[in-house]
């Protein structure tokens, strides 16, 4: 999957539940904050599935349990 796509997934669902959605990039990772979780992807143009799910996964506390199904 690749990694725009993964982050587009993420900003429309905090966008429909009303959350902030912030990207900065650090040296080798991008920082990703919605709402109060802050985590990073690391800047590949390709994310493994099960990257890209456990990395939403880590947003489950701002976005309900499972938001990315």
């Amino acid at each position: 999957m690749k990694r725009k796509a993964v982050l587009d997934k993420l900003k429309a669902a905090a966008k429909a539940q009303g959350k902030t959605f912030a990207t900065r990039e650090l040296t080798r990772h991008t920082g990703v904050t919605v709402g109060g979780a802050s985590r990073t992807l690391g800047r590949h143009a390709e994310v493994d599935d099960a990257t890209a799910r456990k990395f939403w996964g880590q947003f489950d506390c701002e976005l309900g349990r499972g938001w990315w199904r």
